[in-house]
């Protein structure tokens, strides 16, 4: 297994102003974007209302009724259509709610879709180094978590930020309108509450990097723990694993009351200052009113407007609260979604329907980042069309890695990989790939049915495998017999990652797959490595029709697997240290006969110059 990387840096690039690339995506839904906003403020207008009438009231009970309302008849005609009114600015910001409730909700749902669809289709874009170095869980919670928190900004503080700037607009007016001193005492908490908030955001940005990279690695650890349950219980390891998740548990925990306890302290400092503004103006306003300058209804709008414009404010903490975690949050996907993948396709890619199935390395070079050394080391090997060959080495050797760079999971160092002659970095990476099909030693089957399973070898192909060519892939495979002792046969499901079938029936499983592929190249990596002997048996039976009209490289520990291939090739160290048929290198007395005698059990001075 690789080292896994100790930070994201490497894999993910940063970016910068990551929310205008949120707002980005709101683009293309421009129009929706103008109604949910409009009808936002509105709905805000009209919720603003009740203060300006209750100040008309007012000043109607006091016998001094504003100038364009004295001419509608009699104090009490003038108080029943202020209750009309009422009813009428209720009903209609309800109206306006629905429209901007329901604008921003499929806004923000259709942009969380957005983001979500582009950030797995980058996800899939990435080269293998990405999955094998970044934590599983860690790269779920950037498609879920990091995503949702987007959503919810969206749905959520963005609406209270159009609330709050049509808020400040309106009050500032209507206060200038009526007393601009009595205004500017009212507005006097404003910029110590904008100042404290932006200082508050400040300082919590730093808090939730942390409690987002905290719950990645929580993520990551339950992820990791599930899927390696059966280990766990295997090695009576719960109460270990328990510690270890309540540890990761608890960090997460610990840098979240890092961050409630700044979170907590922003609002009771700035009730203080609120509390300040609105003293001052009740002092003031009486004043005005004894003296004459300002009617009893005034003062009340004064009172009820500025509580409802500095109140309010102090939901500006817990807006830039949701700022800053949807920032966090949008500089992770972004991040993903900005960072190229380092096994890109050419600009002019060369054509290439089917190939012969010619396989050339020459002077291939590799090495793991973070490695001791190369894993392949100037290996230079031919394939010819149609051709058999086995790889055969230690552990380490550079069995795998051969396959890998064959597929352009990995780029080499040095040196060139071609299949019909054509350099694999020329080709579009899903030309290259139609051409192999591969059955790997860690069998992945998804949770479906047995058929499904199967016919998803040719869905690279835009087309569905009839129930005759799942059969005989499976036939070839050695799996048809025990697919029909099941109840309901090829329509039986498999569970997440086939867990219902053995370790055998799954790689046969993944051989059936493969055939039905019908790619020129079949790739077989470890591919009897959890069958028991007698399917092995049959499997070899069949080789010979499982790889006709294809080139077969056949990797191996099993010697007996690839006994009958045309060649053989031995990888010591990431260097071809042997090659011929099976006969001659067991009559070599190298590397391989002593793997076979191992394998075997017979000794070294029988096996050389004796028939195989």
């Amino acid at each position: 297994m690789l080292p896994a990387m100790r930070d994201d840096s490497p894999l993910l690039d940063p970016v910068d102003r990551p929310m205008w690339r949120l707002f980005s995506y709101l683009g293309p839904m421009k129009g929706r974007v103008v109604f949910a906003a409009t009808s936002a403020s509105a709905n805000k207008v009209l919720d603003l209302a009740p203060p300006v009438i209750v100040a008309w009231l007012t000043d109607v009970l006091f016998g001094r009724s504003p100038a364009w309302l004295a001419g509608w008849g009699s104090p009490f005609d003038q108080v029943v259509f202020l209750a009309v009114l009422t009813v009428v600015v209720f009903a209609l910001e309800s109206v306006f709610q629905w429209m901007y409730q329901y604008g921003f909700t499929t806004l923000a749902q259709d942009v969380q879709h957005a983001l979500r669809a582009d950030a797995y289709a980058r996800m899939q874009d990435r080269e293998l180094r990405f999955f094998e170095e970044h934590r599983l869980g860690k790269t779920l919670a950037m498609l879920n978590d990091d995503v949702n928190q987007l959503e919810r900004f969206l749905n959520g503080a963005l609406v209270e930020l159009v609330h709050l700037a049509v808020l400040v607009a309106f009050a500032v007016v209507v206060l200038f309108a009526v007393s601009w001193p009595m205004a500017v005492v009212s507005l006097v908490p404003v910029p110590v509450i904008v100042w404290g908030s932006l200082r508050f955001s400040r300082a919590m940005e730093p808090r939730y990097q942390a409690v987002r990279s905290a719950v990645g690695e929580l993520s990551a650890r339950l992820e990791n723990n599930l899927a390696g349950i059966a280990v766990i219980k295997s090695f009576t390891a719960e109460a270990h694993e328990l510690g270890r998740v309540v540890a990761a548990s608890d960090a997460y925990r610990r840098t979240n009351h890092r961050a409630i306890r700044l979170s907590a302290v922003f609002v009771p400092m700035i009730r203080m200052a609120i509390a300040l503004g609105f003293g001052g103006v009740i002092a003031l306003g009486g004043w005005f009113v004894q003296e004459g300058t300002l009617t009893p209804g005034a003062l009340v709008l004064f009172c009820m407007l500025t509580q409802r414009l500095l109140w309010p404010l102090t939901r500006l903490g817990a807006t830039f609260d949701e700022y800053q975690r949807a920032k966090v949050s949008a500089g992770r996907v972004f991040s993903l979604l900005a960072t190229p993948s380092r096994v890109a396709d050419p600009v002019a890619p060369r054509a290439l329907v089917r190939a012969r199935g010619e396989v050339d390395f020459e002077g291939v070079v590799f090495a793991y980042r973070g490695g001791a050394g190369p894993v392949l080391d100037g290996l230079s090997f031919h394939l010819a069309a149609g051709e058999m060959v086995g790889i055969a080495g230690a552990t380490g050797a550079g069995k795998s890695t051969v396959i890998k760079l064959l597929l352009r999971f990995y780029d080499p160092s040095a040196g060139v990989v071609r299949i019909d002659g054509i350099d694999v970095r020329e080709l579009r990476q899903s030309d290259l790939r139609r051409q192999i099909a591969l059955v790997s030693q860690d069998v992945y089957l998804f949770h479906g049915t047995i058929a499904e399973n199967i016919a998803y070898g040719c869905l690279a192909e835009g087309r569905v495998a009839d129930e005759a060519e799942v059969v005989r892939a499976a036939q070839l495979a050695e799996l048809d017999d025990f697919v029909r002792t099941l109840p309901d046969g090829y329509a039986s499901v498999v569970g997440e990652r086939g867990i219902k079938l053995s370790g055998g029936q799954r790689q046969r499983l993944s051989i059936a797959r493969a055939l039905l592929k019908d790619a020129p190249i079949l790739v077989l990596d470890e591919a009897t490595s959890s069958v028991d002997t007698e399917t092995e048996r049959a499997i070899q039976h069949n080789l010979a029709a499982i790889t006709r009209g294809r080139t077969a490289l056949v990797i191996a520990h099993r010697l007996s697997t690839i006994r009958h291939a045309h060649r053989i090739l031995v990888l010591t160290d990431g260097r071809l240290a042997e090659e011929g048929t099976h006969d001659e290198l067991v009559e070599r007395g190298g590397a391989y006969a002593d793997l076979w005698c191992v394998q075997s059990g017979v000794g070294v001075d029988r096996v050389v110059g004796a028939p195989t």
